[in-house]
């Protein structure tokens, strides 16, 4: 009698090659997925690095770069409060 099942029902390796084709398929998206992730969060972290006046002035008070009386001055300019010169 002819065997139109092509092996299917007796062999577990076909089970077992489609099983390894979705795992490897699943596994290729699953990482293209994440270097979309990575590459579009790390245009996102340079944007919150950009540093504001405020932490310039903030950064420069702590290194000793400028007194206390020059910080509150700068403040007052940046927050408005005294825009003569």
């Amino acid at each position: 009698m002819m065997d139109w099942n092509n092996g299917w029902d007796r062999s577990g390796s076909n089970w077992f090659l489609m099983g390894g084709m979705m795992i490897f398929w699943i596994s290729v998206i699953a990482i293209g997925i994440w270097l979309i992730l990575r590459v579009t969060d790390r245009d996102r972290k340079q944007v919150k690095n950009i540093d504001t006046p405020k932490s310039i002035l903030d950064r420069r008070l702590a290194s000793g770069e400028m007194t206390l009386e020059q910080y509150a001055e700068a403040r007052k300019r940046i927050e408005g409060n005294n825009l003569s010169v």
